[in-house]
C-alpha cells in the first residue's frame, strides 16, 4: 500500500510538472512578438541617433560663431518634441477620432495602439520620428534665429502641426489613408513638412548679414568644418536603416526588411553619384559639400516608396534626387531665399519627388494598394499622391507660415545685427564652441 502511494505521488508530481514547464514556455506568437518588439526598439534608437547626425551635418555648415547654437537648437528640439509628443500629438495623430485629427490618448492615457507591439515601444519610435521632423527647420533658419523664437515653434510643430498631417497618412481613420495614399516610412509625413517649414520660417525670417549684395551674385558663406558634416551625412545614412526598415514595426521573415535596406542604401549612393556629377559639370569641380547632400537626397526621395519599388527603381529614384538638389540650391539662391545647410531642397523638394515615386514605380506585388505608372496602373496612384503631397504642402506653409508670423510679433524671431556679427554663441549662450581663443592679460 505505501509503495502504491509513493508511485501515486511520483507519478503526479511529474505530471505537476509537466504541466507547469509546459504553460511557462512562451508560444511561437509571443517569441514573434517579442522579436518584433526588439526590431522597432532597435529602429528606434537608430532613428534617435540620426539627430546627432543632424547637429554635426548643420554644425559643420555653419561658422565656428554659431556652432553651438545650431548644436543647442538640435540638442533641445528633440527634447521638446518628445514631451509635447507625449502630452498632445500622439493623441492627435493615432487617437480615436474623425478623418482630421484625433482626440483620444493625450499622455498617452487608453491611448490607442495600431502596432503589434507593445505601446510604448510604438511611441518611442514615432516620437524619434516627430523629433526629426522638427530639427530639420534648425539648418534652413541657422545663424540668426533666437533661442526662444526656436523652442516656441518646436512645442507647437510637435503638437500639432506634425501629428496632423501623420495623423491623415498614418492613421486608417485619416482622410489620405482612406483615398490610399501611400508614404511607408516619411517623405512626406517627416521630411516634406520639415522641408517646407524651413521654406516658410527661412523666407520670413531672412537672409544672413551679406548673403544677397543689393547688387551682384550671391554669395557663398562657407561652413567652419566640412570634416564634421561628413560625419553628420554618414551617422544620418546609418540611421536611416531603421528610418525606413524599421517602419515594417515587425521582422517578418525578414523579406521585406532585406528589400528596404538595399534600396535604402542603393538611393543615396546614386543621388551623391549624381549630384557630384552634375556639381562637376556645371560648375567645374566636385564639391564635397554638394554630393553629402545628394546622398541625403536620395535617403529621402527613398523614404516613402522604399518597401514598394525594387533595387533598379531605386538607384533611379535616389539619382533623380541628385539633380533635384543641386538645381533646387540654385534655385533658392535665384529667389533670394537663404538657407544654410540645404534642408529645403533635401527635405522638402526631395520629400515631394519621393512621394510621387510611389506612384511612378510602386508594385503591387510588393504591398502597395495598386500598381504604378511604370507597371501598368496607369494614373490613378500617382494623382492620389500628387494631391496627398500638394495638399500637405500648402497646409504646412499656411500653419507655419502663421506661426512664424506670430512669433515675430510676440517673442521675437530674429537677433539683432549686432548679435548675429558677434555670432549667436556668445549672444544667445554665453559660451564657444571652440573655446581657448581669448586672451587673458595678467595684472
Amino acid at each position: 500500500m505505501r509503495r502504491r502511494a509513493i508511485i501515486l505521488v511520483t507519478l503526479l508530481t511529474i505530471s505537476i510538472g509537466a504541466s507547469t514547464a509546459s504553460a511557462a514556455e512562451p508560444t511561437a506568437a509571443a517569441n514573434a512578438r517579442a522579436l518584433d518588439t526588439v526590431w522597432v526598439l532597435l529602429a528606434a534608437f537608430l532613428v534617435f541617433f540620426m539627430q546627432a547626425g543632424f547637429g554635426m551635418v548643420e554644425a559643420g555648415f555653419v561658422r565656428a560663431k554659431n556652432a553651438c547654437n545650431i548644436l543647442t537648437k538640435n540638442f533641445l528640439d528633440y527634447c521638446v518634441a518628445c514631451v509635447m509628443f507625449f502630452l498632445v500629438g500622439y493623441a492627435l495623430m493615432f487617437g480615436k477620432g474623425n478623418a482630421l485629427l484625433g482626440w483620444s490618448g493625450f499622455g498617452l492615457n487608453m491611448a490607442e495602439n495600431p502596432s503589434g507591439v507593445p505601446l510604448l515601444a510604438f511611441w518611442l519610435f514615432q516620437a524619434a520620428f516627430c523629433g526629426a521632423a522638427a530639427t530639420i527647420v534648425a539648418g534652413a533658419m541657422a545663424e540668426r534665429m533666437k533661442f526662444p523664437a526656436y523652442l516656441t515653434y518646436t512645442a507647437v510643430i510637435s503638437a500639432f502641426v506634425y501629428p496632423l498631417v501623420g495623423h491623415w497618412i498614418w492613421n486608417s481613420g485619416g482622410w489620405l489613408a482612406q483615398l490610399g495614399f501611400c508614404d511607408f516610412a516619411g517623405s512626406t509625413v517627416v521630411h516634406a513638412t520639415g522641408g517646407w517649414t524651413a521654406f516658410i520660417g527661412a523666407t520670413i525670417l531672412g537672409p544672413r548679414i551679406g548673403k544677397f549684395p543689393k547688387n551682384g551674385e550671391p554669395r557663398a558663406i562657407p561652413g567652419h568644418s566640412i570634416p564634421l558634416a561628413a560625419l553628420g551625412v554618414f551617422l544620418l545614412w546609418f540611421g536611416w536603416f531603421g528610418f525606413n526598415a524599421g517602419s515594417t514595426l515587425g521582422v517578418g521573415d525578414g523579406t521585406a526588411i532585406a528589400l528596404i535596406a538595399v534600396n535604402t542604401n542603393l538611393a543615396a549612393a546614386a543621388g551623391a553619384i549624381v549630384s557630384m556629377l552634375t556639381v562637376w559639370f556645371k560648375y567645374g569641380k566636385p564639391d564635397l559639400s554638394m554630393t553629402m547632400n545628394g546622398a541625403l537626397a536620395g535617403l529621402v526621395a527613398i523614404t516613402a516608396p522604399c518597401a514598394f519599388v525594387s533595387p533598379a527603381a531605386a538607384i533611379a529614384i535616389g539619382a533623380v534626387g541628385g539633380l533635384i538638389v543641386v538645381f533646387g540650391v540654385a534655385f533658392l539662391d535665384r529667389i533670394r531665399v537663404d538657407d544654410p545647410v540645404g534642408a529645403v531642397p533635401v527635405h522638402g523638394m526631395n520629400g515631394i519627388w519621393g512621394t510621387l515615386a510611389v506612384g511612378i514605380w510602386g508594385q503591387r506585388s510588393l504591398g502597395l494598394a495598386r500598381d504604378g505608372l511604370l507597371y501598368g496602373g496607369g494614373l490613378t496612384q500617382l494623382l492620389i499622391q500628387a494631391l496627398g503631397i500638394a495638399t500637405v504642402s500648402l497646409f504646412v506653409v499656411a500653419a507655419m507660415g502663421l506661426v512664424f508670423l506670430g512669433i515675430k510679433k510676440t517673442v521675437g524671431l530674429r537677433v539683432s545685427r549686432e548679435e548675429e556679427l558677434r555670432g549667436l554663441d556668445i549672444g544667445e549662450h554665453g559660451m564657444e564652441a571652440y573655446a581657448g581663443f581669448q586672451i587673458f592679460t595678467t595684472q
